[in-house]
């Protein structure tokens, strides 16, 4: 005697060995023994073999119209046999034969849209509303894999269907891994035996290298695009007194459109000195909660990259509030008074006040005039008198040195960035989004330019008097500090007035750019309560102490800030290989710093370089250039000669501070499609039959 029996969802047949009330021996066409719940026997049988059973029921099952099956079946709960006996028998008082009887088992089971199981081999025909919802539902899934069959096709032959293009994006970086546009490629990519990125490339999905950079940085940080809502900028309401005897001038590049802070200089010649640091005051006017706060607050920092930039306010609210020259413009001032000869600080004030601005002046057009040399002539004799703010400037950067040096003695050690700054110029005269095909030049800045020294000092002076103002109220704000210079101590941003050994101040709370940082904004905030209610200050204050919306706020920009960075970082690199392929440059002078890298000496990039492992830090090297990649923004270099014989023992033990950043914003690009996802066809899963 045989039995038919299922176990663990399979379908199996054996030779019954010994039986009990409760269960069976059963020796299966293998030899293996199991042993077997009497419940679990479905059908017994003399003839044929169970192997002949099982190849006969599931042929005939084959056969089986489900619709017709349906009809038969019975409205209450029936057997496998009673149907088989419904379908097949001509004679309804006679018995289906074995192998009807088991190919009626395997079509039930194999159909749950059908016939719903209400016990070992009972069954209960589904309702018809809900069978013709199913019918519909696995129509469609036929439909859908038809679909995702065809785009898979034309992704291997060549050509990107336009649903998988406008899914580029979310595919490779956020997909829905069930959705039809991403199983394409997952097969795609199977059948080409291609990586998904490459596939997608010959498919033309990406227009170009800086449209695939470009559009990525969107998604990711822009998924509703970068158009701002109409909002209107309102007025300052409060009525400031105008600042007396101030003619403020601001310093920028010519592209800047966000002038936050401007200076100013009285009492030159009389002994006692006054500086002032006028930054603009967007927060008198825009308060916390209100639209244009939202608006900054989903942004963070305004995008800088070539050629473009995403401001983190509307233009028009920046145009309301920049200090534009020949404006008396909202500001918030911190005036620092000195000795003339000594620079020594006798005290400081902070107002808010309309301020005059005389001048925004260009440090781009006006590097060449001040200078180095400029300067040290002026500190030989008396500036020239026909220079326009020749000598506030000189005054400012003799300044700017004296603070310096002092902050220097706190650091420890003199700062170290060797490092040139580098301008990037696109040939893109609309100013409309770069297309990435655009003539780019690239020019040498030195780090630490007088006009740069200038505003940098008088920044760090504001941030660093401001934040320990800050804090004598009582009131928090937002602070960056770094415990010490020990390597692997990382700059963190909080919410109270630590020290900064990198910079050598006793706290620094950004604060002078609060048109282009949302941080210096809540700052701005917080000395504004300062200023109006004095030693009541942290009761007005929009935040409060252990306030968790500045908590929040600070991860946001963490975030926020870090993704920019590495954007700007990214696609200043993918500026710079097109700048080699552009004008034809193949070979390059470097030189060695760490590992097997080495740095451009006239251009930003920093490449691995064959060759080049084992050198001493410090060591020039001409490199040729390997291929280009502009998707990872990869390249390589093989060091083909060697330009000093003997490196400079100083050059090489001095460690550049800004070592510890990210040296290469390239590499393997992380996507999230997954070529191990298995495509789910639609059909139930029937228990096998062996």
């Amino acid at each position: 005697m045989f039995v038919l029996f299922e176990e663990a969802g399979k379908f199996q047949a054996g030779r019954i060995l010994s039986e009990a009330d409760s269960s069976l021996q059963v020796e299966l066409d293998s030899g293996k023994r199991v042993k077997l719940k009497a419940a679990n026997a479905l059908l017994k049988f003399e003839k044929p073999a169970p192997a002949a059973l099982v190849a006969a029921g599931q042929k005939i099952s084959e056969e089986i119209d489900l619709d017709l099956a349906w009809e038969f079946a019975s409205e209450e709960e029936f057997g496998f046999a009673e149907l088989a006996r419904d379908y097949f028998s001509a004679d309804p008082t006679q018995p289906a034969s074995t192998e009807q009887q088991a190919a009626a088992l395997f079509r039930l089971f194999e159909a749950p849209h059908y016939f719903r199981r209400a016990g070992k081999g009972r069954f209960r025909k589904a309702p018809a509303e809900i069978l013709q919802q199913a019918l519909a539902a696995i129509e469609k899934k036929k439909q859908v894999i038809a679909q995702i069959t065809a785009w898979a096709e034309e992704l291997a032959q060549g050509s990107c269907p336009a649903p998988v293009r406008e899914q580029l994006y979310k595919i490779l970086f956020k997909p829905d891994k069930n959705s039809p546009e991403y199983k394409a490629v997952v097969e795609a990519s199977r059948a080409a035996h291609k990586a998904p990125l490459d596939l997608l490339q010959q498919a033309g999905a990406i227009a170009s290298p800086y449209q695939f950079h470009w559009k990525r940085f969107l998604f990711e940080n822009f998924p509703k695009g970068t158009a701002f809502p109409a909002v209107q900028a309102p007025p300052v309401k409060d009525a400031l007194p105008l600042a007396a005897d101030v003619q403020a001038f601001s310093i920028d590049d010519s592209s800047t459109t966000e002038i936050d802070d401007a200076l100013s200089v009285r009492g030159l010649g009389s002994g006692t000195v006054t500086l002032g640091i006028h930054i603009a005051a967007p927060g008198l006017a825009v308060l916390p909660g209100s639209p244009i706060d939202l608006l900054g607050r989903a942004r963070l920092s305004t995008v800088y990259m070539p050629g473009y930039k995403l401001t983190m306010l509307p233009d028009a609210v920046v145009q309301s509030y920049t200090l534009q020259e020949g404006r008396n413009c909202p500001a918030l001032s911190l005036y620092v008074t000195l000795d003339e000869a000594t620079l020594a600080i006798s005290g400081t004030a902070t107002r808010l006040e309309q301020v005059p601005i005389a001048a925004n002046l260009r440090h781009d057009k006006l590097d060449a005039v001040f200078t180095e040399e400029f300067f040290e002539a002026a500190a030989a004799g008396a500036p020239p008198a026909d220079v326009a703010w020749g000598v506030e400037l000189s005054f400012l950067h003799r300044l700017a040195r004296h603070l310096k040096a002092q902050r220097e003695v706190v650091r420890g050690k003199p700062e170290n960035f060797n490092r040139p700054d580098y301008n990037f110029s696109l040939d893109n005269p609309t100013g409309q989004e770069p297309e990435g095909k655009e003539k780019v030049s690239i020019s040498i800045r030195k780090r630490g330019a007088p006009l740069d020294l200038i505003v940098a000092e008088a920044m760090i002076l504001a941030n660093s008097t401001w934040g320990e103002w800050l804090a004598e109220h009582g009131v928090p704000g937002i602070y960056r500090s770094q415990a010490s210079l020990a390597p692997g101590v990382k700059v963190r941003m909080g919410t109270r007035a630590l020290p900064h050994a990198g910079i050598g101040v006793k706290s620094y709370a950004w604060a002078t750019s609060p048109l282009r940082r949302y941080t210096d904004l809540v700052n701005q905030w917080q000395i504004i309560a300062c200023v109006t209610h004095g030693r009541t200050a942290a009761l007005a204050a929009p935040f409060k102490p252990k306030d968790a919306e500045l908590f929040s706020i600070i991860s946001g920009f963490d975030g926020a800030y870090s993704a920019y960075n590495g954007f700007q970082a990214g696609i200043e690199r993918y500026w710079t290989l097109t700048y080699l392929q552009q004008n034809g440059i193949t070979e390059l002078t470097a030189t060695a710093f760490k590992d097997n890298l080495v740095r451009a000496d006239d251009l930003p990039l920093v490449l691995p370089a064959l060759g080049a492992q084992g050198l001493p830090r410090g060591a020039k090297l001409r490199i040729r250039l390997g291929e280009i990649d502009e998707i990872t923004l990869d390249v390589s270099g093989t060091v083909v000669e060697r330009l000093d014989l003997v490196v400079d023992d100083a050059a090489a033990g001095q460690v550049d501070e800004e070592d510890n950043e990210s040296e290469i914003a390239a590499g393997p690009i992380s996507i999230a499609v997954d070529l191990s996802d298995v495509s789910d066809d639609g059909s139930a899963v029937a228990p096998a039959a062996s």
